[in-house]
């Protein structure tokens, strides 16, 4: 049993597995926020070109 609860405790492969999870978290929240970016940015862009056909007096 004393065996066992050693190599359980020397046993890293379940936290390289963690490691890559936590990698992959990071990278999923920093594409999120560039998308979120991105999205607003257009938002932007479109009202500006739909404000600017307005004053030309397009539709």
């Amino acid at each position: 049993m004393r065996n066992y609860l050693k190599a359980i405790l020397a046993d890293t492969s379940g936290a390289t597995a963690i490691e890559y999870g936590l990698i992959l978290a990071l990278v999923f929240l920093a594409v999120i926020a560039a998308v979120a970016g991105v999205g607003t940015e257009t938002i932007v862009l479109w009202d500006t070109v739909s404000a600017k056909m307005v004053e030309a007096g397009g539709s």
